[in-house]
This record gives C-alpha cells, sequence and structure tokens, in this order.
C-alpha cells in the first residue's frame, strides 16, 4: 500500500483525489492532508482516512480543529499543524511516497519543492509551481532522478501520447481549451461581465480562481509555461487551440504529420488516477467517455485579442526570470480583486500588463528569490487594482 500526502485536501482536486483512493481500496494510504480554512470538509476526510498528521491555514483553526476532534470522539487523533510550517511538514512527510500538490496558489510551492527535492513522486495539480519556479523545481527534479506526474489533464494527456514517439520526433505539442463562458460573447460586453456570468464555465466544475482563469484563458498561458518546463519543448513548440467539446484534452503532433490525440470525460479522477497508479493502468468504474453523444469535434485559432492573457503569458514566459512569477502573483491578486467586485473582467489583464512593464529583469536562483518576486508582484498589483478602482469610481461620479 503506497502512502500519500495532499496538499489541498480540501479543494476541488483534492477531495476528487480521495475519492479515486476510496475507489481502489487496499492501493493507498493517507498519511497527512493539508487544507486551508474548511474544517467540515477537513473533519470528514480524518474520520475516513485517519492521517498522522494535518496542516490548516493558521493557528485559530488548528485550535479549532482541536476541539471539533475532541467533540466528535475520534479516538485516534492526528498532530495538527498550520501555515507554512505545516505544509511543509505535509510535504516532506518521511512515510509520504506520493505527495499530490493540489493546493492554490504559492501556497504549496515551497511544500512541493521541498518533496521533490527529497525524490518523492509528486503529482502536480498546483500550475503556480512550474509557472513562478519551473527553472528550480525541473532543477530539483533533474537531481533527484525523479519525473512529476502531471495532474492536469492537458499535461497529463500530453504524458500519455508522447510515448508514442522519440523525443527528437516531436514537431508541436497542442493544448485544447474549450473557450470558456465567452468564447462567443461581442467584445464590447466583456467590460460588463460579472463575477458569476465569468463562474459559469460550460464544461468543468472547478474552484473558483482556475474558473476564472478559463474565462481569460490565463489558465492556458499557465500552461504553455508548464509544458515548457514539464516536457522540454520550446515556446514556439507549443500551440494553443480551442475546442469546445473538452473532449480531447491534448495532442501531440509529429514530424511525419502524425498526431496522437488523448480524448476521455471531463472528470478530472481520471488524471488523477493516472498519475497516482503510474506507470499501471488501473480499471475504473467511475469515469468513461459516453461515445454515444459524441457528435462533433470543433477546432478554431485562440484569438489573443479576445484573451489578451494568452498574449501575456508567452511575453513573461520568454523574458523568464522573474516574469512569470509576477505574471502568476498579478493574476491571483487581479482575479480576487474581480471576485470581490473591486475590478472589472477586463481590469484583470491590464492589472498583469502594468505589472509585468514594473518587473525587474532578476534571475531566480533560489526558493527565496521566488518568494521576494512573488511578494514584489503582489504589492504591485494591489496598487494596480487600487489605481483602476479609483478611476472607476471617479467615471461613475463625474457620469
Amino acid at each position: 500500500m503506497k502512502q500519500i500526502s495532499i496538499l489541498g485536501s480540501t479543494g476541488s482536486i483534492g477531495r476528487q483525489c480521495l475519492s479515486v483512493v476510496e475507489a481502489l481500496p487496499g492501493r493507498f494510504g493517507v498519511v497527512a492532508i493539508a487544507a486551508g480554512a474548511n474544517l467540515e470538509e477537513l473533519l470528514g476526510q480524518i474520520e475516513r482516512h485517519q492521517p498522522e498528521l494535518v496542516s490548516v491555514a493558521g493557528p485559530q483553526k488548528a485550535d479549532d480543529l482541536s476541539q471539533l476532534l475532541k467533540e466528535k470522539g475520534i479516538a485516534r487523533k492526528p498532530e495538527i499543524h498550520h501555515g507554512r510550517e505545516g505544509m511543509l511538514a505535509v510535504g516532506t512527510h518521511a512515510k509520504a511516497e506520493i505527495v499530490v500538490s493540489a493546493a492554490v496558489g504559492v501556497v504549496g510551492l515551497e511544500a512541493t519543492y521541498e518533496a521533490v527535492k527529497l525524490g518523492k513522486t509528486v503529482a502536480l495539480s498546483n500550475k503556480e509551481v512550474l509557472v513562478a519556479a519551473g527553472e528550480l523545481v525541473m532543477a530539483a527534479a533533474k537531481n533527484a532522478g525523479r519525473e512529476l506526474l502531471p495532474v492536469d489533464s492537458e499535461h497529463n494527456a500530453l504524458h500519455q501520447c508522447l510515448p508514442g514517439g522519440a523525443r527528437g520526433e516531436v514537431r508541436r505539442l497542442v493544448l485544447t481549451a474549450s473557450g470558456g463562458p465567452f468564447r462567443k460573447t461581442p467584445l464590447a460586453q466583456l467590460a460588463n461581465v460579472t463575477p458569476e456570468q465569468a463562474l459559469a464555465h460550460p464544461n468543468w466544475r472547478m474552484g473558483n480562481r482556475i474558473t476564472i482563469d478559463s474565462a481569460t484563458m490565463m489558465n492556458k498561458g499557465f500552461e504553455v509555461i508548464e509544458a515548457h518546463w514539464l516536457f522540454g519543448v520550446r515556446p514556439d513548440q507549443i500551440e494553443v487551440v480551442i475546442h469546445p467539446q473538452s473532449k480531447i484534452h491534448s495532442m501531440v503532433e509529429f514530424v511525419d504529420g502524425s498526431v496522437l490525440a488523448q480524448l476521455g470525460p471531463t472528470d478530472m479522477r481520471m488524471p488523477i488516477q493516472y498519475a497516482l497508479t503510474y506507470p499501471e493502468r488501473v480499471a475504473s468504474k467511475e469515469v468513461a467517455l459516453e461515445w454515444s453523444k459524441l457528435k462533433r469535434l470543433d477546432f478554431q485559432k485562440a484569438s489573443t485579442r479576445r484573451f489578451p492573457c494568452l498574449r501575456l503569458a508567452r511575453e513573461a514566459m520568454k523574458k523568464g526570470g522573474a516574469f512569470p512569477c509576477a505574471l502568476n502573483a498579478a493574476d491571483e491578486i487581479a482575479v480576487s480583486a474581480f471576485l470581490e467586485r473591486r475590478l472589472p473582467f477586463l481590469g484583470i489583464p491590464e492589472v498583469i500588463e502594468r505589472v509585468l512593464s514594473r518587473t525587474a529583469r532578476v534571475r531566480l536562483e533560489k526558493m527565496e528569490d521566488v518568494l521576494t518576486a512573488d511578494a514584489e508582484a503582489r504589492r504591485m498589483a494591489q496598487e494596480e487594482v487600487a489605481r483602476i478602482a479609483g478611476g472607476v469610481a471617479a467615471q461613475v461620479r463625474s457620469a
């Protein structure tokens, strides 16, 4: 039985990961989990999986969890940690053979990096790990002699297709994108998009940030950067196409013109199970593609005019250094401001572009450099959000 640690156990990927574990009894044990503030969900996970160690957001949440466990009368109580130290404790737990990196944001970055350095198998869902610190993390993986196993459906698909040819035979990687809820929305109407509209994804049910990133297609920009690091291909070998049905998750085109595509349902349990059981393929009764409903497969070019975040991501990747880190940090702040109705939808790429224009050209040589660049980009993003919000308020008053 393989022991698993999960960073972000109460989020969408974390919950589905535990669902996969429960569907494969006897294969996996859950030794440590890190959550945030959702203690109700966490309590149920502790009851079902009995981890040795649990981490929560902060000291008050740790006290609250301890009290809840006492009230529940749970005999086998886990060690309770919190904050940065808690995340690191979960990611580096001595018994954990597989670490599922599913925490949203840079909160899981350090713990994932330390897990990679220790030579643990890392099932990677957290986009920020490679976007903010791709060079460092991949160098650590190479030194440890371990492969990162992608959980994102797109990179998971590429991981499955690439063995169809030698590395030098790959012409390009093709990442598919649903196009989100605004694929056909007139450009003039995007200025008035509400959070509710942006959160109404046509195909996937995900956490709030990744759903908004899907609406702006920043998630696809992040995925281009991730693919560059994961698979060692040049940026110009990575293409993004709109595929509204979300049934082909990605494709690999080889130099002879052959294209291998991975198809599957819009269900994250499939790539999660692939990553957890690799290199085996284990039978699943949980998910399957319904061929009778697969009537057509459409593709179209991804417009950077409609989705400027795609352009910004490529520019940040080309510049390297602190720029991809700043890209991610600025996006996180801008998306949060949009969800809180402090920033219009089109303000998201505007904030990101302004932060990138202010970012210094520095190389990130250690994790402390990454965290410093992240903090500085967040500070600048908050300033830009306030500046744009102030401008909008002034326009309203003058009207």
